[in-house]
């Protein structure tokens, strides 16, 4: 049976989202939707782009409450920016001068995987300015663990750890990298293997999968993994503003523990668990992801919304 698949379908046509396109600094920036004094900053995660954000505001304009005021970067190394993310402070510092560049004085930010790190991050370094911050499976203390000690630490995050040794192994074909990902997806190799990051492989659009094969760049993320891995979370507790964590239940890129740990170091945390979505929450389960993250409405009477608001705290 055919399946609809476009609910999660990766836009790439900024102006058809009301975006611009711009560039500040080394980074890629796609910004608008202006209606008010608060930005809405989305940042992706590592193997991802701004696109990756697009059928979360695809889905706030079918219910009629769309996002506003976004703003959304590619960070250094992925989709059209250059360099790397080398050092996390340094790019908290460089989001805040591009949001603050745009007219705005405050902000939401959401961050998804290592977005989600980085939006931390930004809101310990700007807690006056950070009036909320949404995490969309974000990279934490069971990421740090693997990185700082894979073969000790594999049987924790076995999902991340099995990624990282990919990711070391396609580092050494160099330049032949991208060529040999964007193959697999042609003859359709790809989407079976990443199956794993997703609950329901067959409600993903094959753009997603399309994007991953562009985005996995085994140097960006492997440079991005050591600066996690060697960052001091206990800067986090200087979080003023509340924070809710999103997390699909078959997340394979969390430690069991990862909640909790999360809670003892971040202050106003919480998060909410969400039935049949990995780590792409967001992508899976738009709709349910813009209500735990109190971004939208959840409603809509399109049937096909059904299965896409099953969210338990």
């Amino acid at each position: 049976m055919h399946r609809d698949t476009s609910l999660t379908a990766l836009r790439t046509s900024a102006a058809a989202l009301g975006l611009r396109r711009t560039r500040l600094g080394r980074m890629t920036v796609h910004a608008g939707r202006e209606r008010g004094e608060v930005a809405t900053l989305l940042l992706h995660g590592a193997a991802g782009s701004w696109t990756t954000w697009t059928p979360l505001i695809a889905a706030s304009d079918r219910l009629g409450t769309p996002l506003t005021d976004v703003i959304i970067p590619d960070l250094p190394g992925w989709g059209d920016s250059a360099g790397t993310v080398d050092d996390i402070g340094a790019v908290s510092a460089e989001l805040a001068a591009m949001v603050r560049s745009q007219g705005f004085e405050r902000w939401r930010v959401v961050g998804h995987s290592l977005g989600g790190f980085v939006a931390l991050d930004l809101a310990a370094r700007e807690p006056e300015a950070t009036v909320g911050v949404g995490l969309v499976s974000p990279s934490g203390p069971g990421v740090q663990a693997v990185v700082r000690r894979p073969f000790a630490r594999a049987a924790r995050v076995p999902g991340f750890a099995g990624m990282l040794l990919a990711m070391r192994a396609l580092s050494g074909l160099g330049a032949g990298a991208p060529d040999l990902l964007r193959g697999l997806d042609r003859v359709g190799l790809l989407r079976p293997l990443a199956a794993p990051l997703f609950a329901r492989l067959d409600r993903i659009d094959p753009s997603v999968i399309s994007a991953l094969a562009d985005e996995i760049r085994p140097v960006a993320f492997g440079g991005a993994a050591r600066l996690a891995a060697a960052y001091d979370t206990a800067r986090w507790r200087t979080i003023t503003a509340s924070v809710v964590s999103v997390r699909g239940e078959r997340d394979v890129f969390a430690a069991a523990d990862e909640q909790a740990r999360l809670a003892a170091i971040v202050p106003r945390f919480r998060e909410v668990r969400m039935r049949s979505a990995g780590h792409f929450a967001h992508v899976e389960q738009p709709v349910a992801t813009l209500r735990a993250l109190g971004l939208g409405a959840a409603g809509g009477t399109d049937p096909r919304w059904r299965d896409y608001r099953r969210v338990t705290a």
